[in-house]
């Protein structure tokens, strides 16, 4: 059995850092005691026999209703629109992601995590959501598939001051978890705004929810990588996007670094070309 100090370690690296009970529960426990007991059907009340049937209480119980989940809806998917389109600078929309209130990861995360580079750079890398050391710090791209990306940078002749590093969800999910469909679209305006504002000449989609986003495909990243795609900005502007693989998942596959490094070249290869 592990010691505490590896278990803390364990709950750490897989982003359970907030406990919710002092003591631990034991749900099977708990399970098991209410099939211990089950409950008796309620009888409904005595009738007289002379008493007509269609008169008689029928035994159907309507369910009770469901509470509505508090998610964002359409309304806040409306608002963050009109509040990104309304952003004139990538300050002004990091300000209004400051202050938006409509997406409810934004109360489990410690930091919003915008963005970090040159948003004058000609090349805009992408990525899903930022992990614990990302949230602590409020900078995407800082733990090791962090360290990673750059040594990737450094292979290509690039650094943080010649990028410009951002993702798709400025917050962090609880236990980094994927995010939701509606989270996403949440933040899509103003992730999309961020694109528009920055006004890349290529973008780098970091894994296969990047590339998605950026590109509505539907294929995986392994299909995906390696082929230049499209992302189409709200006013109408075409930018070419590399899908490659995201650091992270390097890091577990060590092996497929060599697609990653080939879709890199091709990266500066476009950048080079866009130069002349």
């Amino acid at each position: 059995m592990p010691n505490l100090r590896e278990l803390l370690h364990f709950y750490a690296e897989a982003g359970v850092d907030t406990p919710l009970e002092d003591v631990p529960v034991d749900r099977f426990s708990q399970v098991e005691a209410k099939r211990a007991s089950p409950v008796a059907p309620i009888s409904p009340p005595a009738r007289s026999a002379s008493e007509p049937a269609s008169e008689r209480p029928q035994a159907n119980v309507a369910a009770p209703a469901l509470a509505k989940a508090s998610v964002p809806d359409d309304a806040k998917i409306a608002m963050a629109r009109q509040l990104a389109l309304g952003a004139g600078s990538l300050e002004e929309l990091r300000e209004q992601l400051a202050d938006f209130d409509g997406c409810n990861l934004k109360f489990t995360a410690k930091n919003l995590v915008f963005a970090d580079g040159n948003p004058a750079a000609p090349v805009m890398f992408v990525g899903e959501a930022p992990g614990r050391e990302e949230d602590l710090e409020g900078v995407p791209f800082i733990g090791r598939s962090g360290q990673l990306l750059d040594r990737m940078f450094a292979a290509i002749g690039l650094d943080r001051s010649s990028v410009y590093i951002a993702n798709t969800i400025p917050w962090r999910p609880p236990g980094n978890r994927t995010p939701t469909p509606l989270e996403t679209e949440i933040c899509r305006p103003f992730f999309e705004r961020q694109v528009e504002l920055a006004n890349p000449k290529i973008l780098v989609a970091l894994g296969g929810p990047a590339a998605k986003a950026l590109t509505n495909a539907s294929e995986g990243i392994l299909r995906l990588r390696g082929n230049w795609k499209t992302h189409l900005t709200p006013s109408g502007i075409e930018i070419p996007v590399m899908p490659t693989l995201h650091p992270a998942y390097l890091l577990r596959n060590p092996a497929q670094k060599r697609f990653a490094w080939r879709d890199f070249l091709n990266v500066k290869m476009r950048l080079r070309s866009l130069a002349e």
